[in-house]
């Protein structure tokens, strides 16, 4: 086994496609291939796409009631590269809805808050964190903190994996990825900008605010930092200099859904193979997401498919 994924706070993601959506219309969805319903949660995703690159992998988490029940199945069902080893709790899992127009070339977005995760819950994921850590080589700590989970629970898994000689990924936005990133127990550090673009208690706005916001996770002790810029560009960090990736072709903003996990998942991978070259990495990464958002929904893509995007964006070293 490879690689673990730990989604804290999964969902059932409910995506449907709607031309020309609008707020306080009423719309039909007439193809039923237009409404499609998947296991999510960021670690899950990317559990997901490791397994479509032929990864064997462990998703655990939390997961409550009916819907826990269904998420798990689904994630069963998907692959049998993939183990899982979730907690289940008592309150219902979260539903997470996604509107894609693909016309208007918007994504919408409804997401839950998920289950109350009681003292020992969390006891019992620690210790089968621990059992499962012992196992795989790369961990990656990915998504929303659930309620009764205090902003130490990033810190404290990816500081395990550490001290343990193993590589950390993690993605998320807010008081727990910051402690992460300050502590300097994450390896790979991508902060989840999508809601909103703010970190370190700054508002980024202009490209420089990215740079010195990847200096910063860098400065901190990581090795690689991932800041989504724009839709068709990214900010990469090194110790060795800071880069701007950006896409040679525009991408439908209706298509962005899965790329970010997809951008994670190329680089995950890519260590397996070469841990020591993060900019390898990166663009491995890059040439992921790239392929998704070929994409309206979150399909399973190749090595194939990220082969042949290596060469899809171009590179300008900033710094």
């Amino acid at each position: 086994m490879d690689v673990l994924t730990v989604t804290l706070n999964p969902a059932l993601d409910r995506e449907i496609i709607v031309e020309n959506f609008k707020i306080n219309e009423f719309h039909r969805v007439k193809n039923p291939s237009h409404s499609v319903m998947d296991p999510g949660g960021k670690g899950i995703n990317v559990s997901v796409i490791l397994s479509g690159l032929g990864v064997r992998n462990v998703a655990m988490g939390f997961l409550g009631g009916y819907i826990g029940k269904v998420v798990e199945e689904r994630v069963r069902l998907i692959s049998d590269l993939i183990t899982t080893a979730f907690v289940h709790v008592e309150e219902e899992t979260r539903e997470n809805i996604a509107i894609v127009d693909p016309l208007g070339e918007t994504i919408t977005e409804i997401n839950s808050s998920g289950p109350l995760i009681k003292p020992d819950d969390l006891r019992m994921f620690i210790r089968r964190f621990e059992v499962a850590l012992s196992r795989v080589k790369h961990v990656v700590v990915s998504g929303s903190i659930p309620r009764g989970v205090d902003n130490e629970i990033c810190k404290t898994l990816c500081k395990k994996v550490t001290d343990s000689g193993k590589i950390s990924f993690a993605e998320g936005i807010g008081p727990a990825f910051e402690i992460a990133v300050e502590a300097g127990v994450i390896t790979v550090a991508r902060p989840d900008l999508r809601s909103r673009k703010l970190l370190f208690a700054e508002t980024m706005v202009e490209l420089e605010d990215y740079v010195r916001a990847a200096k910063k996770i860098i400065e901190s002790g990581s090795r690689l930092a991932i800041l989504s810029y724009a839709i068709e560009g990214d900010v990469i960090a090194t110790r060795d200099g800071i880069w701007l990736f950006k896409t040679k072709a525009h991408i439908d903003r209706s298509h962005l859904l899965g790329t970010g996990d997809a951008f994670m998942t190329g680089v995950v991978h890519s260590m397996i193979e070469n841990e020591n070259d993060c900019l390898l990495a990166a663009k491995r990464g890059m040439a992921a997401a790239v392929a998704e958002a070929e994409y309206i929904g979150k399909e399973l893509i190749s090595l194939e498919d990220i082969e042949r995007h290596l060469d899809s964006f171009d590179i300008r070293k900033l710094e």
